[in-house]
């Protein structure tokens, strides 16, 4: 009560920030007489002054309003377009690192060229973040030209740029682009072996377009490059054709959660058939040597139980393609994690893709805290202003619109049955329809869609239909749903960055209608008629009562339905928007539809009523704000396990750089050696130990195995009153005399280069490895909640445990691959580099019962230019090897999960390398 009062006399804490920005904004307007004088030369020579001004030692914030009026008087030349004063607010909630929340259609895109000039003047780079290709070249090529007026250079990442394109895009002042490809230049830049082939410079200021979009929506999916793993299709078949057999009783479904596990029955059941079916030898399915099958049988479940056809993915080319739940958009290229994929497509008959190992990858959370400072706008961003500021410490501000919203936002209506319902919306797109008013239909998947459009054609209405298979396509089509009369079906979130203006879109019909007009007069006359056109049928709209916007179901988020509803009522027109529900719907169906039914009907509801009453609104919103927390709890689990995998990728990420910036690594490999013979020797004789308990011969074969030096260890164990730290410099003596005459051999310059090239592969071979071991800790650490333990704290301090064997790991393989390797100078090779036949995609590791699928991409990439060296390795790992399978002491350092070097066919780590 005192909170609502206090609100009212002083303003809300958004009200109050506003306000404080008015001094600024008027110091802006009251420079703009004095900058419209200026001649295009002399405007474009505030930059320089501008510049030269932060050189010496000025701020950011004291240029601001100079800067912010040059960027405005540069978009009235170039653009024709004025930033209004709620757009110089934006601009500077944005230069604050913070996200500015602007209704559709009030110009976002032009209010980031304030912030970008003005954070570009210190030569660091800004990254302008966007949603899809098409807009990143869009707004690359019509923003650019304020910056390149104003002498800025501007670049623009897409998919497909090779690397000297990318790395100039990178050194330009302004770089837009989308997430995964700044994402995925970040992580290939930290498996390069040079600095110079490194793309990406230092992070400085980013502002992330439609940032909810990305930021919440897209972060649950990390991205990851990833390299063939082994193949198991063959399992993923076998299992495939017993998951029919299951009944209902044999497992258990939860909507909510989107989970589906085996009961006890069905595990028995489950067992029952794989045994018949030969696929079990010996042990139950919960046995180790079985725990593979068991992964199969869940992810098949998961498949078949859980993902529909034409809803989660589609069936094209011989391929599963999955369909994003909130855009409807087909994500090609992207992949399931875990191998759900795999069962999908074992489900569907299609060929069954080899599953991937993770090589790299990181989060969206991660690699956007990397920026040291970040700021965003979208038209929907409050109902998620606790997880933007918990998650990425950015504050959210409500910018007011520049002309009052007066769109009439209805009750929703809500029918016991989805075919009432339906009927409902197509009666209210019939009526629209017949008056000449616009009209765009939200639905929340492609098949849906597709049942509408379908309902609409049996009706006799003219529509599109969004399919959002090609952004420049969706564009167009989006851009003249305002036409009169216009129908327009689309999934909830398409078409995003692109205005409906009612009558129709200027820009989109010049480039589609006289754009292969030569003749600048005749050029020049079309255009004056599509003005005519336009401004006409605007008019007409605009009496029919602007943009009608229907919502066939409510969206799991608020904001997905708000963002829907942002398409009507911009720039002060009219519009209107209502929801279409019924208790069929799967919002609805999940949370308690059941006893609304009973009562509706004990109530009297007839066929074709609906409820419409504020309380149901307000009931939804209750029950989406329930699925939003879920959500969010999900999203922040998940960033707790990826945390401890972040600090650990700082670490080797910045290892890497170190070691790329030294002229030589020759001390870092000195002290790894001295670390390995210390822990060697310790290993063996322990501190303070008899002499009659030192494992002398173990000792000796390990020396032989690591430094290929077959010392007299025996003998000097028996030599009277000698102690370890006598033997430990015995053997360190007699390695560096090998590598002295080494150096010697080779010559300080080629040694020096192999010793860093030999670092570097061994830590990128090692840091792979340890992602797979993280991976499979991570699957199975969420059984420790039954012993009464956290799994995450048993996940942080298992996977500490495992990072510093894998440094143990890299400084005995290096040591050992730089004491056997063997040069021969008239073979020379390419080094090996560990971007060979690697894929890129984003991958989700599902909750523990949450059944949240991942998805991760197997898209190749050109590897670049390798670094060369005209040198040929004998040791195992570093190049052309001499093996004797009978002659352990030849195999050099194995990796655990490659084929064993006896010949066996089983892994090393099941053979030679078994533990003990």
């Amino acid at each position: 009560m005192f909170g609502v009062l206090a609100k009212r006399l002083f303003g809300s804490a958004n009200d109050r920030f506003l306000k404080g920005l008015n001094p600024t904004v008027a110091a802006i307007n009251a420079l703009e007489p004095q900058f419209q004088e200026l001649s295009d030369e002399a405007l474009r020579g505030r930059t320089a002054e501008l510049r030269g001004r932060l050189a010496q030692g000025e701020t950011l914030d004291a240029i601001l309003p100079e800067a912010f009026a040059t960027v405005r008087e540069a978009a009235k030349r170039t653009l024709g377009q004025r930033h209004y004063d709620v757009q110089l607010i934006g601009g500077i909630v944005l230069h604050q690192g913070k996200i500015a929340e602007m209704k559709t259609g009030e110009g976002k895109t032009l209010v980031a060229t304030l912030a970008v000039y003005l954070n570009a003047l210190a030569g660091k780079g800004v990254h302008v973040v966007t949603v899809n290709d098409y807009l990143a070249k869009r707004d690359a090529a019509w923003m650019g030209q304020v910056y390149r007026f104003l002498g800025l250079t501007v670049g623009c990442i897409v998919h497909g740029l090779s690397e000297d394109e990318r790395r100039a895009a990178y050194a330009a002042d302004v770089t837009y682009g989308t997430n995964n490809e700044f994402g995925f230049d970040y992580l290939r830049d930290n498996m390069k072996f040079r600095l110079e082939d490194m793309v990406q410079r230092e992070f400085n200021f980013a502002i992330v377009d439609e940032v909810d979009s990305i930021l919440i929506d897209e972060a649950r999916t990390p991205l990851i490059i990833s390299g063939p793993a082994e193949d198991s299709s063959a399992s993923y078949i076998a299992v495939n054709k017993l998951l029919p057999q299951l009944t209902d009783e044999d497992f258990e479904k939860d909507e909510k959660a989107r989970s589906v596990t085996f009961t006890e029955t069905g595990a028995n059941h489950m067992e029952e058939l794989l045994r018949e079916a030969g696929l079990i030898e010996e042990g139950g399915l919960f046995d180790i040597q079985n725990v593979s099958l068991l992964h199969h049988a869940n992810q098949g479940l998961r498949a078949h139980k859980l993902f529909s056809r034409d809803t989660d993915y589609i069936v094209k080319d011989d391929k599963v393609v999955i369909i994003d739940e909130f855009t409807g958009r087909m994500m090609e290229g992207r992949r399931y994690s875990e191998g759900l994929h795999q069962a999908l497509e074992a489900k569907e008959g299609v060929t069954i893709q080899q599953e991937n190992q993770t090589l790299a990858s990181i989060t969206f959370q991660n690699y956007f805290r990397l920026y040291p400072k970040l700021g965003g706008m979208t038209g929907t961003a409050m109902t998620e202003a606790g997880e933007f500021l918990e998650t990425y410490n950015l504050e959210v501000i409500e910018i007011p619109t520049n002309v009052q919203v007066v769109r009439k936002d209805w009750d929703d209506e809500v029918y016991r049955t989805a075919r009432e319902k339906y009927d409902a919306v197509l009666e209210q797109v019939r009526e629209c329809q017949q008056r000449g008013q616009p009209i765009l239909v939200g639905t929340v998947s492609i098949e849906k869609s597709e049942m509408l459009a379908e309902a609409l054609k049996k009706a006799g209405i003219k529509h599109q239909v969004l399919n959002a298979r090609f952004h420049e396509q969706e564009a167009f089509i989006i851009a003249q749903a305002g036409v009169p009369g216009a129908v327009t079906i689309a999934t909830n979130m398409a078409g995003r960055g692109t205005d409906i203006q009612l009558g129709g879109n200027l820009e989109m019909r010049t480039a589609h209608e006289a754009a292969h007009i030569e003749d600048e007069t005749a050029r020049a006359e079309k255009i004056e008629q599509i003005k005519a056109e336009i401004e006409a049928a605007r008019q007409q709209a605009l009496a029919a009562g602007g943009l009608f916007v229907v919502g066939s179901e409510r969206h799991e988020s608020r904001r997905i339905d708000n963002q829907l509803r942002g398409r009507s009522g911009r720039q002060g027109d009219p519009g209107a928007s209502k929801f279409f529900l019924s208790l069929e719907d799967d919002l609805m169906r999940i949370f308690g539809s059941e006893r609304m039914d009973s009562m509706l009907q004990k109530l009297g509801l007839q066929e074709g009523e609906a409820i419409v009453h504020p309380w149901v609104n307000k009931a939804l919103e209750k029950a989406q704000q329930k699925v939003e927390a879920r959500h969010f709890e999900g999203r922040k689990y998940l960033l707790k396990y990826d945390d401890v995998m972040n600090d650990q990728r700082k670490v080797v990420f910045e290892q890497r750089k170190d070691l790329m910036r030294a002229a030589d690594v020759q001390e870092t490999v000195t002290e790894m050696r001295d670390d390995v013979i210390d822990a060697l020797v310790s290993r063996f004789i322990p501190h303070n130990a008899y002499a009659e308990q030192w494992q002398t011969d173990s000792l000796h074969e390990e020396a032989l195995r690591l430094f290929g030096l077959d010392l007299p260890i025996q003998d000097w164990a028996k030599e009277e009153g000698i102690a370890d730290q006598e033997i430990k410099e015995r053997i360190g003596t007699a390695v560096k005399q090998r590598m002295a005459a080494k150096t010697a051999n080779f010559g300080p310059e080629v040694m020096r280069g192999l010793e860093k090239q030999i670092l570097l592969l061994v830590l990128d071979r090692q840091w792979k490895d340890h992602l797979l071991s993280l991976d499979h800790l991570r699957q199975g650490v969420q059984l420790r909640a039954y012993g009464q333990r956290d799994p995450l704290i048993e996940y942080k301090r298992e996977a500490f445990d495992l990072f510093e064997s894998m440094l143990a790991e890299v400084r005995e393989e290096t040591v050992s691959l730089l004491s056997r390797v063997e040069l021969r100078p008239q073979e020379p090779v390419q080094v090996p580099r560990p971007r060979q036949e690697m894929h890129e995609g984003r991958e989700d590791v599902a909750l523990s019962g949450s059944g949240a699928a991942g998805t991760a991409a197997e898209t190749p990439r050109p590897s670049g230019t390798a670094a060369q060296q005209p040198v040929t390795s004998r040791a195992a790992g570093a190049g052309v090897a001499e093996i004797d399978p009978k002659d352990p002491s030849t195999w050099g350092k194995v990796s655990r999960n490659a084929a064993c070097p006896c010949g066996s066919g089983k892994k090393y780590k099941h053979c030679h390398g078994k533990l003990s």
